[in-house]
């Protein structure tokens, strides 16, 4: 397995995890948990721009 296809694995059950545990997608948001979102979907771009870096060295 790529380590590109783990990251969006890893991306995917964050999400997962944030939208029945954090309650991010619940009809009562605040900026907190928009930021969160925002957040963990940076980390995603990072992770796979290091992994599609890592793999063509």
């Amino acid at each position: 397995m790529s380590k590109t296809t783990l990251v969006i694995i890893i991306y995917i059950l964050g999400l997962i995890f944030g939208a029945l545990v954090l309650e991010i997608w619940s009809a009562e948001t605040n900026i907190l948990k928009g930021l969160l979102g925002l957040g963990w979907t940076a980390l995603l771009l990072i992770g796979i721009f290091f992994a599609e870096k890592h793999e063509r060295n």
